[in-house]
């Protein structure tokens, strides 16, 4: 049985082939892990993750009613996206997976280097093309030379500009970092806002007991599941490497992602207060206002 298990923590799928021409940005001490995200981004998505987003998708209908608005015209749909999505709480990536699959996109999902660790889940959230990121360390510059190849090669990849689930005590986005704001610059691709509210009723904040409890009463409650997904982020004035542009760029992106959620959480009932969450954090526009003078 110790063997079983041995086996079944350490099994991963295959990965792709690495391509010749990625070789050459690999360095001594790279971790392994590397070498196979890059190969998964530079390859097509994987039939297994269509094949699940195909015919699995309706298992998040289970937990709420999902409602998306908006849409990503096609011409866009053919190239690199940055999708700049809100994080409200543990079950918002599966909302927006699900959420994008049926606007027309194959996501590929930034997680934390924990998730993509944990066994089973964690090696099929990687060869669906989840990227790891290792925040506060070293590796984090692995996980945005992962991000650029999965761009160049025409990749859809669904990051959190706050870098973390939201802790502003209005539950309004944070202000974020600048780091995918500097990727979008330096790759030049179209960002994305998606807003959504919901997703923080099925899957409290702690990791306790509270979470199973929450998932079961949201069974029965079934909350409404809100994606937005708005117009691409006007940037085409600003350069990489010009003072003050990524900043600028980040408040654009935390503006247009509070302008599409303003109507998803008016439209939305009271939720049920979520003690275990802190309120930390500060929003980038409290209580959802936005000036219309944002650089």
């Amino acid at each position: 049985m110790s063997g079983w298990t041995e086996r079944l923590r350490t099994w991963r799928p295959a990965p792709p082939p690495l391509p010749d021409h990625l070789e050459g940005i690999l360095r001594d001490g790279d971790p392994e892990w590397f070498v196979r995200e890059l190969a998964i981004a530079a390859a097509p998505p994987w039939w297994f993750w269509r094949f699940l987003l195909r015919n699995f998708s309706w298992l998040v209908d289970l937990f709420g009613r999902v409602e998306i608005t908006g849409s990503i015209p096609e011409e866009l749909r053919r190239g690199p996206l940055l999708l700049a999505a809100n994080h409200v709480g543990d079950f918002d990536p599966f909302l927006v997976a699900v959420a994008l699959h049926r606007l027309g996109v194959v996501p590929r999902i930034m997680a934390t280097g924990g998730i993509i660790s944990a066994p089973v889940a964690g090696p099929l959230l990687e060869r669906a093309g989840g990227i790891r990121v290792q925040r506060g360390t070293e590796d984090a510059r692995h996980a945005a030379r992962v991000t650029e190849v999965a761009l160049v090669h025409g990749g859809h990849v669904v990051a959190y500009p706050e870098g973390r689930v939201g802790l502003a005590p209005d539950g309004w986005p944070e202000r974020g970092r600048t780091g995918m704001a500097r990727l979008a610059l330096g790759v030049r691709v179209p960002v994305i806002p998606v807003s959504q509210w919901g997703a923080q009723e099925v899957l409290q904040y702690g990791n306790d007991w509270g979470k199973l409890r929450t998932l079961a009463r949201s069974l029965v409650r079934r909350p409404v599941l809100r994606v937005h997904v708005g117009p691409p982020v006007f940037m085409e004035d600003l350069e990489m490497g010009r003072v003050g542009d990524a900043n600028r760029a980040r408040m654009r992106i935390a503006a247009a992602i509070t302008r599409g959620l303003v109507p998803l959480r008016a439209a939305s009932r009271p939720l049920h207060p979520d003690p275990t969450r802190p309120t930390t954090g500060a929003a980038a526009f409290p209580g959802g206002v936005v000036p219309e003078d944002v650089p």
